[in-house]
């Protein structure tokens, strides 16, 4: 997925998980970030960042933030931006794709794919990976009831008969694998164990990440290594 048109800024400060204030060649600009997520390690004082224009003359704020460099990486932070190139990568994913259909119900949620590919039925789930640690990436980078929900309503569906699939999308490349964040939530994390033990399949996959693009690349080793964590609770 592109973006129309790009400028480079220097982060100057964030009064609420919606706003950035960022200092551009053509002055300081109030911009809209498309993540809610909290983003402390990347969203830091004097970092580099990049600001997609709005074609929508009307809207309060001309630029979205959709991308940042911390260190040698460079991090597509577009919330929106994983599912679009998912949506481009499924024929990968699923070989034999025939059928692609975003935001379908299923139980008590809504995935972001159901999908039909060489006579399967699939629900897919897809998950923006933004933090990294140590080059190893981890989701999530807050609490997520949500996420957990998720996963529990994919391994129904396997109950049911569907294939399922939850698919981590790293806005970045350069990175050595993915882990789910168990310090930060280890509800997402045991749930995780149990979709895998349940059947449902776990991917993950790095992308190549320019200021005004983001493609996925190619699949990433997931690391579980929480087998006593899961005996124990």
């Amino acid at each position: 997925m592109t973006y129309d048109k790009i400028i480079p800024g220097v982060f100057i400060s964030r009064p609420n998980r919606f706003i950035a204030h960022v200092e551009t060649a053509g002055g300081l600009e109030v911009c809209h970030v498309k993540n809610t997520g909290r983003c402390r390690e990347l969203l830091v004082k004097g970092a580099r960042v990049y600001l997609s224009e709005s074609a929508n003359p009307a809207r309060k704020t001309r630029f979205d933030l959709v991308a940042v460099e911390k260190g040698r990486l460079l991090i597509n932070m577009d919330s929106q931006a994983p599912n679009k190139a998912a949506a481009e990568y499924m024929p990968a994913l699923l070989p034999g794709l025939t059928l692609l259909r975003p935001e379908t119900r299923f139980g008590g949620s809504r995935f972001d794919f159901y999908a039909e590919a060489a006579g399967e039925r699939w629900f897919v789930e897809v998950k923006g990976v933004t933090l990294e640690r140590d080059g190893l990436t981890l989701f999530p980078d807050a609490p997520t009831a949500r996420g957990t929900k998720h996963l529990r309503e994919l391994c129904s569906c396997v109950e049911a008969g569907y294939k399922a699939c939850v698919l981590f999308v790293v806005q970045m490349s350069g990175v050595r694998g993915f882990t789910p964040n168990l310090e930060t939530d280890p509800e997402f994390a045991k749930a995780l164990l149990e979709a895998e033990k349940s059947g449902v399949r776990l991917e993950a996959a790095d992308c190549r990440v320019t200021p005004g693009s983001l493609t996925i690349r190619q699949k990433l080793p997931i690391f579980l290594p929480f087998e006593k964590f899961l005996q124990q609770n």
